[in-house]
């Protein structure tokens, strides 16, 4: 992209959504600044950060003038703008069938399982620690059977064949919460080995939230 604006990520280190937008962005290899936001001190919901979101919900990247939110959206966004190297395979099948497997963990798994959501478990229905944590795991271990059958057909190195797409934008920090919430995750060896050799990738391992300046 000519006169390529500044890429400023507010974000929190341990999103799953601001960690796949990190990701993405390493593998595209682009420079961007971090400004955190605090999920645990409400900063989602401050002045400054709904000024830029109204949601107050993580992330948002600022490319200039433009402000973007939404973390698949912000994918798609940089697909386009800094198309090399893809993130999409080259022929319609193939990106339908990653997009498919992005949006099971976008629109089917993550959702379920973020801070808001489980805050309201908490204090709607008094969900206790276990009661939580089996909350999570009914939604991930759905998804992730899904995905397993997905990955089984078309997987290779990665998630769907040999290069990162944005199926492993999405299915690495999703792997890194089941982790969190101690799902059992050895019903799903194709879907753990394409995690796990994304993870190794040096773009990929940048993104984890342990390496983040806010992280604590």
């Amino acid at each position: 992209m000519n006169n390529a604006p500044e890429l400023v990520l507010h974000g929190y280190w341990r999103s799953g959504t601001s960690y796949r937008t990190r990701i993405a962005l390493n593998i595209k290899g682009l420079d961007y600044r971090q400004e955190p936001v605090n999920l645990l001190e409400g900063e989602q919901k401050g002045e400054a950060f709904t000024a830029l979101n109204r949601q107050g919900l993580v992330p948002a990247l600022v490319a200039g003038d433009t402000v973007l939110t939404q973390s698949s959206a912000i994918i798609e966004w940089l697909e386009e703008c800094y198309p090399d190297p893809p993130l999409l395979p080259p022929d319609a099948d193939a990106r339908a069938i990653v997009r498919a497997m992005a949006m099971t963990v976008a629109c089917d798994i993550h959702p379920l399982n973020n801070l808001r959501v489980l805050k309201a478990i908490k204090r709607d229905l008094g969900a206790d620690e276990a009661a939580r944590d089996a909350w999570t795991a009914r939604w991930i271990t759905d998804g992730f059977a899904a995905l397993e059958t997905m990955i089984t057909r078309h997987g290779g190195a990665y998630a769907c064949g040999d290069t990162l797409t944005i199926a492993d934008c999405h299915i690495v920090p999703q792997v890194y919460s089941a982790e969190r919430f101690n799902v059992p995750l050895n019903a799903y060896p194709a879907l753990m080995r394409a995690a796990n050799n994304a993870h190794s990738h040096p773009a990929v391992a940048r993104a984890h939230p342990d390496k983040q300046p806010d992280a604590s």
